[in-house]
């Protein structure tokens, strides 16, 4: 049998992490692992626990959450990868605190409202190594909330791409999925797959949020 997803909860406030709790647990391919009440002790949790994915609050005591999903993102990477998925939680669909908590390297947001149907579906998504939120909801986050933008030089690592990787990445970053970009370009899914995980890998990027996130502030989505 397959392992259950290993969730930890991030939150300051009891009674909804109580909730997130007996949510995750009622489900049988999900597992909560911890909980803690601040971004500080997130990271600890993080680092004994080993989640698969975390629901991370954004305004918390002590250390919030943007923070620790930046410290936990970076040490994931400076550990060549295998960290957690972090989903932040958030009060407001345009905020700017989510803004932020994307650039850090979260893999999406879920409204605190949202039907539990969609939070566990945002887990299950997320954990398969997707995205919860489309390229064209981060561009209008970050166009709302950030007018200073990096002027249209492309950066070294990006012109190192072959032609059609470059191709691959424009369709990518305006949110296409595998199988539109094949229509698009005449290719398997497959091939274009290949294609994703090697630009990914080239600019040193972990998933196609950072793929949007790198487009927009490098002036390379029209």
């Amino acid at each position: 049998m397959t392992a259950p997803i290993r969730v930890a909860l991030v939150d300051d406030q009891a009674l909804f992490r109580a909730g997130l709790r007996l949510l995750i647990s009622s489900q049988a391919d999900l597992e909560c692992v911890g909980e803690a009440g601040n971004g500080a002790d997130g990271i600890r949790l993080v680092e004994t626990a080993r989640p698969d994915v975390v629901l991370m609050d954004i305004r918390m005591p002590v250390m919030d959450g943007i923070e620790a999903t930046t410290r936990i993102v970076d040490a994931s990477v400076a550990a060549g990868g295998g960290g957690p998925r972090i989903v932040v939680l958030t009060t407001f669909d345009l905020d700017e605190a989510a803004a932020r908590a994307i650039r850090g390297g979260a893999s999406g947001f879920v409204l605190k409202d949202a039907d539990p149907e969609f939070l566990l579906a945002a887990i299950r998504t997320v954990h398969a190594g997707s995205s919860v939120i489309a390229a064209a909801q981060i561009i209008e986050l970050f166009e709302h909330f950030d007018a200073k933008r990096m002027p249209p030089v492309p950066p070294a690592a990006y012109t190192r791409l072959t032609p059609r990787e470059q191709e691959i990445f424009a369709l990518a970053a305006r949110g296409l999925s595998n199988a539109e970009i094949a229509a698009a370009e005449f290719l398997s899914e497959a091939t274009v797959k290949t294609h994703i995980s090697r630009t990914l890998a080239k600019l040193e990027l972990r998933d196609r949020v950072q793929l949007v996130v790198y487009a927009y502030e490098n002036s390379l989505i029209a």
